[in-house]
């Protein structure tokens, strides 16, 4: 921006703006509707080489899990869609990307100011990369769930359309807001259900608001009591092998103390990522358990820790995730993090695209006690207020609604980072975007109902070993 003067404010908007429609040279909006693959797409292999970087043990638990339907596939197959995403021209237009930004991706979460927000909330895939990628996975997840849920075909599209048309009029709203606004914008849950109010029906409000009152409860206690029990006057993690198996039964009692040892050291090193005053709250707590937690589909076989930490008193709790993070899937297509940390680049995504962000958010590098070797973590509270909408449950009304909140809260996280102006004039005033968008959606769909079906014959001849834990 030139000397921060109103005429240099307009030439620098007005060339954002003519940067946004040069792009539609590159990648016309249409062009965003066709799903281009390369010959040699080898999904079932992409997916097997990413295993040999997890816990080999858990591996067949992730198998297991994509095997349920073709939606809990796609949840798992991440790097096989950057891979097909990145064989297609695109738009040109970076954004921080999620890089796992389906349906399930979304949802309700404590804000350190105590509301609840709902936002995107999981990065391990976070990498800048081209803004569209995000919104076709996120579009076709819509389209994936509802094939699930026996929704029409006209419902299933409905929703594509919905996710790329709020994307694209929330991107122009934002492109005429001040940066400051755009940065503060957020979703206040308990604001946005009383809003609905005059458009949905009491009987479904109700439910929403049952929903509301179910996240509140969904905190840390609440964690506490289905994971923990009382031992000789001690609170310890229950053992669930192989989902949750405290330390003492991986390590046998000899290296216990070790153990603990190392995870004192983590929490050392890993609170100096965090602000000094909430390393002042970390050193009123102390260590009393911690087990490996198996989480998610996609993040099954990264090591993932949860350690239950008491206050001085010995009576207030605190559960807190470790969660390994590896180089995001996008990293081959995208380029490098410029993180050398992965977990940092975890964090640093998360906090550039979410409005709020878990006050205990941290990371460090630490050597894993099975082998010793350096890995990369990113810690959070195990659970606070955290809550995911149950899409089993949606109707077509809901699903739209849901589709329409996802949309938004996209396009703000990427205004955040990307250029929202160049962005709101690419995307225009028509619709052609969210129709190729939605054009784009179920072509991937009935491309992953082949994955899926390519998937279960792996398994069935012995290339993918899975076995079902639920």
């Amino acid at each position: 921006m030139t000397g921060g003067s109103a005429n240099g404010e307009r030439a620098d908007r007005a060339g954002r703006v003519g940067l946004g429609k040069k792009a539609r040279t590159v990648m016309p909006l249409e062009s965003h509707g066709d799903l281009s693959t390369a010959p040699s797409r080898d999904p079932v292999g992409l997916l097997l080489r990413q295993a040999g970087s997890r816990v080999a043990e858990l591996v067949p638990i992730r198998h297991g899990r994509m095997l349920v339907s073709p939606f809990s596939y796609f949840r798992g197959a991440a790097l096989p869609m950057a891979a097909d995403l990145a064989s297609a021209p695109v738009s040109g237009l970076r954004a921080q990307l999620c890089g796992d930004a389906h349906l399930l991706n979304f949802g309700a979460f404590a804000s350190p100011e105590r509301r609840l927000v709902f936002d995107l909330n999981d990065f391990d895939e976070t990498l800048p990369g081209p803004f569209e990628w995000d919104v076709k996975r996120l579009a076709t997840s819509f389209v994936v769930a509802g094939r699930d849920l026996g929704l029409s075909a006209r419902t299933q599209r409905a929703t594509a359309v919905v996710v790329a048309e709020r994307y694209r009029t929330a991107m122009r709203e934002f492109a005429r807001q001040p940066i400051m606004d755009v940065w503060y914008a957020s979703v206040d849950v308990q604001r946005y259900i009383t809003q609905l109010r005059s458009v949905i029906k009491p009987k479904r409000l109700k439910a929403a608001e049952a929903l509301l009152s179910k996240a509140y409860a969904r905190d840390s206690m609440q964690a506490l009591g289905k994971l923990t029990t009382m031992v000789d006057g001690r609170r310890r993690i229950i053992s669930r092998p192989p989902t949750t198996v405290p330390i003492e039964e991986l390590f046998g009692q000899a290296q216990t103390d070790g153990v603990y040892d190392l995870v004192r050291t983590v929490l050392a090193k890993y609170r100096h990522s965090v602000q000094p005053d909430r390393r002042h709250l970390l050193d009123q707590f102390s260590v009393d358990g911690v087990a490996r937690k198996v989480v998610g589909v996609g993040s099954v076989g990264t090591r993932s820790w949860i350690a239950l930490l008491t206050a001085v008193d010995g009576q207030e709790p605190l559960l807190l995730q470790a969660k390994e993070a590896q180089p995001s899937v996008l990293a081959a297509y995208c380029g490098r993090s410029g993180h050398s940390n992965q977990g940092e680049r975890v964090v640093a995504g998360q906090r550039l695209m979410q409005a709020a962000s878990d006050i205990f958010l941290g990371w460090t590098r630490v050597a894993e006690p099975d082998d010793h070797r350096d890995r990369d973590f990113y810690i959070r509270q195990l659970r606070d207020w955290k809550f995911s909408v149950p899409i089993e449950r949606m109707r077509p009304e809901g699903m739209t609604l849901y589709a329409r909140l996802c949309g938004w809260t996209l396009a703000r996280a990427h205004a955040r980072s990307g250029d929202r102006i160049a962005l709101a004039a690419y995307l225009g005033g028509s619709d052609r975007f969210d129709q190729a968008i939605a054009d784009f959606a179920e072509a991937y769909a009935d491309l992953n109902e082949s994955d899926f079906a390519a998937f279960q014959d792996a398994a069935k001849h012995g290339r993918v070993d899975a076995v079902h834990d639920a």
